[in-house]
């Protein structure tokens, strides 16, 4: 039985308008590989932060992963992915670390280092470019730059959504940080947007940028897909230029883009594009 990809594509819409609209500038097959792999992650966060979230939520999901990769997929994401998996030589080991990830997200979260940090981007974020790397082409450095661009867009959510983890009890922020900037949980939990606060979150939004750097040149050693990648990354970033103007007021809002935000930043993601193109004929 074919996947539902109507169905499919109605989660990226419901969960994620960012990756949606640059999924759109995948060619129609790859779009499809786009779409299995998005929908099958984010059902996992949805068994983490769903009305029905927890241990058993999270077992069922990777259990649904488990018979994806076996070849007998039952539900209908799960027929999506197993569908790609033929055609892609998609890694499960991205999927175990992303399961590593969701874990980790089901307690209290306190991370010590920012160490820990990056390695909690990777794990929910960066294994997604890992999955999407072998559907877009390209070799070993593409996967890795494809790492650091899901780290980026991971660590921008993290910035962008301080206020609605900690009522989570979900504190990314490493206590190490915290501790250098002078900004104290009580600052947090009284919504709080002090000078140290907002020097922190400038420190984070640099790093953010540093990988989105890193992360771009990976672009010209796309086989297709450029246009996607470069759509989604910058609607990210975009999300930081709205955070870095509301003064990093991201304790008591969110920031986020409208739809004709969004729509603007396509010619630029055409012309990122085509200079990658170019570079790759070069």
């Amino acid at each position: 039985m074919k996947p539902d990809w109507k169905a499919l594509a109605r989660i990226l819409r419901r969960h994620s308008a960012t990756f949606y609209w640059g999924s759109l500038l995948f060619p129609k097959e790859e779009r499809k590989g786009a779409w299995a792999v998005y929908a099958a992650c984010r059902l996992g966060d949805e068994a983490v932060d769903g009305p029905n979230a927890g241990e058993e939520a999270l077992e069922a999901w990777w259990q649904g992963v488990e018979r994806a990769f076996s070849g007998t997929p039952q539900e209908e994401w799960e027929r999506g992915l197993a569908w790609a998996l033929a055609r892609w030589p998609i890694p499960k080991e991205a999927f175990e670390h992303m399961r590593e990830g969701f874990r980790l997200d089901l307690g209290p979260v306190r991370l010590k280092t920012e160490e820990e940090l990056l390695r909690y981007c990777y794990q929910v974020a960066g294994t997604v470019g890992r999955m999407m790397a072998p559907i877009a082409g390209g070799g070993k450095e593409v996967e890795e730059r494809a790492i650091l661009l899901g780290q980026a867009m991971q660590l921008t959510n993290i910035l962008r959504d301080v206020g609605e983890d900690l009522g989570r009890d979900r504190i990314y922020l490493p206590a190490e940080l915290l501790e250098r900037f002078g900004v104290s949980l009580g600052h947090l939990e009284e919504g709080r947007i002090t000078p140290e606060y907002q020097n922190l979150m400038a420190y984070l939004e640099s790093q953010a940028r540093l990988l989105y750097q890193e992360g771009l040149k990976g672009l010209s050693g796309l086989r297709v897909g450029k246009g996607a990648v470069a759509l989604a990354a910058l609607q990210y970033q975009a999300i930081l230029d709205k955070l870095r103007l509301s003064g990093y007021d991201n304790l008591r809002q969110r920031a986020h883009l409208k739809p004709w935000e969004r729509l603007w930043l396509l010619p630029q993601a055409f012309r990122m594009s085509q200079k990658a193109s170019l570079a790759t004929e070069l």
